[in-house]
């Protein structure tokens, strides 16, 4: 048996459908029920984050921070030192994002233990599941998508187009499904395809040092990066009523 096909088996071996479909239902009912969503990710991850942690050693950067493992938790978490950078930088902005919702990023943390792994993961794979949990509110400021479920869901988009992981791809799928039904008005397919454009486009936001680059401008780090203004998602975001604009 070939090489590659003994990890097509062993990953879906490690497919639990029935959880997601639970954690799914959970979700669907409860969107702020964000302890589900990790559930999902989890049940349906199979081998993606061993996948991306061989993209991210294969490149320079990528293979400086599997080395470092740097922590971005403390920084992000300290308010006071935020507050400090200028106004228009990425911490800032991150700054204002989090504390107009009262949310932090240990709240991620404590949300992502309720999906207790199946295994245990390497160290490598350990620290990039982990940053990719932490950086997530990050990459709501560096895209310009709020928490509501529109926002979200474009978010996930891009996320699955940077690290694919099945779960996510089954969250936008059915996400994409009951928005149709709520708000039909909205054209759902083409703000989650801005999302996934963008994130196929970017700069694969693993491989950035975010600790060394909170100080820096926003819209000078989007332009680097390669982050386009997400058009449509704030076309259709204007047209929902308020009752339709939950967070997550």
């Amino acid at each position: 048996m070939s090489n590659s096909l003994t990890i097509r088996i062993n990953d879906l071996r490690q497919i639990r459908p029935l959880q997601a479909w639970r954690s799914m239902r959970a979700l669907m009912a409860n969107p702020e029920s964000t302890g589900e969503v990790f559930k999902i990710i989890e049940a349906l991850k199979g081998n993606a984050i061993f996948q991306a942690v061989q993209r991210l050693r294969d490149d320079p950067r990528g293979s400086v921070l599997l080395r470092d493992k740097p922590d971005i938790l403390p920084l992000l978490n300290d308010r006071e030192a935020l507050r400090a950078l200028p106004r228009d930088s990425l911490g800032q902005a991150y700054l204002r994002f989090v504390e107009a919702r009262d949310i932090s990023a240990d709240g991620l943390v404590a949300a992502s233990e309720e999906a207790p792994r199946e295994r245990e993961l390497d160290p490598d794979s350990r620290w990039l599941a982990n940053r990719l949990r932490d950086i997530h509110d990050l990459q709501h400021v560096m895209c310009g998508y709020g928490p509501d479920e529109l926002g979200e869901l474009c978010l996930l988009a891009f996320m699955h187009a940077q690290t694919p992981n099945r779960g996510i791809g089954f969250i936008i799928y059915m996400g994409s499904r009951q928005f149709r039904r709520e708000a039909p008005h909205i054209d759902i397919d083409s703000c989650v395809a801005e999302g996934r454009h963008t994130g196929e486009t970017a700069t694969w936001f693993a491989t950035q040092a975010w600790e060394q680059r909170l100080g820096e401008p926003l819209e000078a780090l989007r332009g680097e990066l390669r982050v386009q203004p997400p058009t449509r998602y704030r076309e259709a975001l204007a047209t929902l009523a308020p009752e339709q604009l939950a967070t997550g």
